[in-house]
This record gives C-alpha cells, sequence and structure tokens, in this order.
C-alpha cells in the first residue's frame, strides 16, 4: 500500500466516530472496501442495521476511492444518493468503493454494500468537490 493510501487509512481510523463503528480499511487507487461487524446497537427498532450505518459506510467507502487520487487537499461529499435493498441484523457490512469520474475538481464515486455472503445489501453514488483543506494540515493524516 502507497504511503498516501497508508496516511488515508489512518485518518479514517483515528476519527472519533470510528471508535464507534470499529471499521476496517483498504485503500487503494480509486478503490476502497470498509468492513464492520453488525452490533445490536446500529439497530433501529425492528431490529435492524439502521439506514444511517449503511449511507455511512457507501459515503465513506466512495469518499476515500474518490480522495485516493487526491494527493493533495481532503475532498468532500457534494451530494450522494443511496438505494436501500434489503435488511441485515448480524454478520458483517463490507462497503466497496471506486471512482468513476475524475473532473479535475469533482470526482463522481460509488460504492456497494455487501453482507458475508455477498448479498447486495444497499448501493451508493456522489459527487465528491475539492476542499481548501490541506491534508497535511490534518494531523491524523500525517501519522
Amino acid at each position: 500500500m502507497s504511503e498516501h493510501y497508508q496516511k488515508l487509512a489512518h485518518m479514517y481510523l483515528s476519527a472519533p466516530i470510528n471508535k464507534f463503528y470499529l471499521p476496517q480499511i483498504i485503500v487503494t487507487e480509486g478503490k476502497c472496501e470498509i468492513e464492520v461487524e453488525v452490533k445490536e446497537d446500529f439497530f433501529h427498532a425492528a431490529n435492524a442495521v439502521h439506514g444511517s450505518v449503511y449511507f455511512k459506510m457507501l459515503d465513506d467507502a466512495a469518499f476515500f476511492a474518490a480522495n485516493s487520487v487526491v494527493k493533495d487537499v481532503f475532498v468532500l461529499t457534494a451530494s450522494f444518493e443511496t438505494k436501500f435493498l434489503r435488511p441485515i441484523n448480524q454478520g458483517e457490512l463490507i462497503a466497496k468503493g471506486e471512482l468513476l469520474k475524475n473532473l479535475g475538481n469533482k470526482l463522481e464515486a460509488r460504492a456497494k454494500l455487501y453482507d458475508l455472503e455477498g448479498n447486495l445489501i444497499a448501493t451508493g453514488t456522489g459527487w465528491f468537490v475539492k476542499s481548501k483543506i490541506n491534508l497535511t494540515d490534518i494531523s491524523s493524516f500525517k501519522n
């Protein structure tokens, strides 16, 4: 894994929100894979994973697929559309993101969310824009 990808992964894992989710992440050129073990803490009242978890995993995987090709600044999610396909209440969630278009300051990426058996759980597509935040100004990116 290149140094840039390692730094992006470290930045992601160091984010305070991920102390709750405890994800694993792999970033490569134009791609990202994130895994999270399903916990009851993620459930809505009908005992299945809440859609906000689906969104987070899809957005994160697409985001890091996009930021994998942007070496200088942090990208931001400009828009993201999510399609929920089936519920899940056990096992693991696996999000696979990939860059679709790089238009310079604007990038399109999509992600697909699977269970351990390979069933498609949800999909998402988003647009990401370059921010003015230098990656080197983010302390968790430097480590």
